[in-house]
């Protein structure tokens, strides 16, 4: 059953609260455990208002919002859910990694398994083809998921050692593929230390056998987002708190490295005027020059990734530890 959740600051009706310990331990970014079991029901709870650092941003953020719209929980019945993704048809795509499935939520808002032993996949992203690409860390690989769910495995390492955890990807618009690779130890892994020192941001060419270094210079790279007209890449470093922008070279090359915001993200989207929306605690927007324009709160511990979805791209979809939400907007999002 779908609940309403007035974004506020309204009183709040059966919305799972998560604790600080349950938080510490289903962050995407750092998920270890996979045991099945689902989370336990919590009382309800408040909602605080849109807040932003000035006084008069939470004023433009809320214009951001549809008139009267309010935060709507879809479902509850997960247990870590992450890496929504958009089909041409608006239709969104968003994993379970600890229950090893990818689910559909449609533009009717029917919500169903897409894929079951979907690779333990974390960040996905769909290519002009249809295909879905996937950042699937059971065996630290990439795949590319046809709609008939035939898997092909695109990527299982790098010179010869295997990746980290591939763990978000974007697809510009030559179907090349940047996708970070920083490295969380999961209970299903036999392996209890990453096979390379480096935790890296890759680009694999379309055609291409091997992907090359985009960029080293990381702590723990996770969220990922390019623009709409392919000339930015947005890069969070959650390992360091902090976001970066860069300019995309023709060749897929990356140049003019800066610092865009000094807040890490775990997941990340633009909208069609160019701001940025990162994850953590609820959903943080910045304008395109990098101001904070407010924060859209989340009733879970930790908002893992998020994106633009729907038939006419206005609807906000929040993957949130064990719920995914959406919200109404007046801005759209952008392929």
């Amino acid at each position: 059953m779908i609940k309403a959740i007035l974004v506020a600051g309204v009183f709040i009706s059966g919305v799972v609260a998560v604790t600080l310990k349950q938080q510490a331990g289903k962050h995407a970014h750092g998920l270890s455990s996979v045991s099945g079991k689902a989370l336990p029901h919590q009382q309800k709870h408040t909602v605080p208002a849109i807040s932003a650092a000035p006084s008069d941003t939470g004023t433009i953020l809320a214009k951001f919002i549809k008139r009267g719209a309010a935060l709507q929980k879809v479902s509850d019945q997960f247990i870590f859910t992450e890496g929504p993704a958009v089909d041409k048809e608006g239709n969104i795509f968003f994993t379970d990694q600890p229950n090893n499935k990818i689910w559909k939520y449609d533009t009717k808002g029917n919500l169903s398994v897409f894929m079951d032993n979907a690779g333990r996949s974390n960040g996905l992203y769909f290519d002009e083809k249809g295909n879905l690409i996937a950042c699937a860390d059971e065996k630290n690989e990439l795949w590319s998921i046809s709609p008939e769910k035939k898997v092909t495995v695109l990527l299982n390492g790098f010179r010869g050692l295997r990746f980290n955890g591939p763990n978000d990807l974007w697809i510009d618009k030559k179907d090349g593929i940047y996708f970070t690779d920083p490295y969380y130890q999961r209970d299903y892994w036999e392996r209890k230390k990453p096979d390379m020192e480096a935790q890296n941001l890759y680009y694999l060419a379309k055609g291409a056998q091997e992907a090359i270094i985009a960029d080293s210079d990381f702590v723990r790279p996770n969220g990922i987002i390019g623009s709409a007209n392919g000339e930015w890449l947005y890069v969070a470093d959650i390992g360091a708190n902090k976001t970066y922008k860069y300019k995309i070279n023709e060749d897929g090359s990356l140049a003019n490295r800066q610092l865009f915001v000094p807040q890490g993200s775990d997941g990340m989207t633009l909208d069609n005027k160019g701001n940025l929306y990162i994850t953590g605690k609820g959903v943080t927007v910045y304008s395109p020059s990098g101001i904070k324009v407010g924060n859209i709160p989340v009733p879970s511990g930790w908002v893992g990734n998020i994106c633009f979805g729907g038939k006419d791209r206005k609807t906000l979809f929040i993957t949130a530890s064990a719920s995914v939400y959406t919200l109404q907007m007046q801005v759209k999002g952008t392929k």
